[in-house]
């Protein structure tokens, strides 16, 4: 029968004799052990960079810009944007337009909708520089000077919004449907608006706005 030979005593860090070659204990090892780069080194850093100091990679490269002209509400536009700007921002952000509203920034509530080349697009979506020579219309450009659009003014006769914020999107997407053709019911025009949410509920009175406008036209 084999008989294991005793452990030796574990002695404490204060008690460790000079030049002992046992193992740090625990509490010495945590707090002599950085994390470096997802990596463990006992006893600190050991040489590389500075964590604090790095840059990260390509930080210094500046992003890719393009230039660009389009036409917006009638008059020409030449800027030069980061390729990763929105229509929705280059509209609010350098062009000071800013009916066009940022909700979800996703896509998903139709606030920031306007009219591209005469369509209905999400701007939040839809990346500038892909719109060299497109004509863009936005809630600022329907009016005649003092003189509202039809659509306009229907909203304000049918009462059809209360906070206003989704309004511009809900106006220019009922301009795109009504130019589409899209209303010949309440059920139609509710089916091609979808994309266009109003968080107050004002839905009946936005189809009656849209349909006073077709009907009208």
């Amino acid at each position: 029968m084999s008989i294991e030979p005793p452990e030796s005593p574990a002695s404490s860090p204060e008690g460790s004799p000079e030049g002992s070659a046992s193992a740090p204990s625990r509490r010495t090892f945590i707090a002599t052990t950085t994390v470096v780069g997802g990596v463990v080194v006992a006893g600190g850093l050991i040489g590389g960079p500075s964590v604090f100091g790095a840059e990260p990679a390509g930080a210094a490269e500046a992003a890719p810009d393009s230039r660009v002209s389009l036409t917006v509400n009638g008059k020409q536009y030449t800027v030069t944007v980061d390729n990763r700007t929105s229509l929705l921002d280059l509209l609010r952000e350098h062009l000071g337009l800013t009916g066009s509203k940022k909700g979800c920034n996703a896509g998903a509530c139709g606030a920031c909708t306007v009219l591209v080349d005469g369509r209905r697009v999400n701007s939040c979506l839809t990346l500038a520089v892909r719109l060299d020579g497109a004509e863009v219309t936005t809630i600022e450009g329907l009016s005649k000077g003092e003189r509202l659009h039809p659509l306009q003014q229907a909203f304000i006769d049918q009462d059809a919004f209360q906070c206003g914020y989704c309004t511009s999107g809900q106006i220019m997407s009922g301009v795109g449907c009504i130019d589409e053709g899209h209303t010949g019911s309440p059920e139609e025009i509710r089916e091609f608006m979808s994309g266009n949410i109003c968080r107050c509920g004002c839905y009946v009175k936005i189809v009656r706005a849209v349909e006073q406008t077709a009907r009208g036209k």
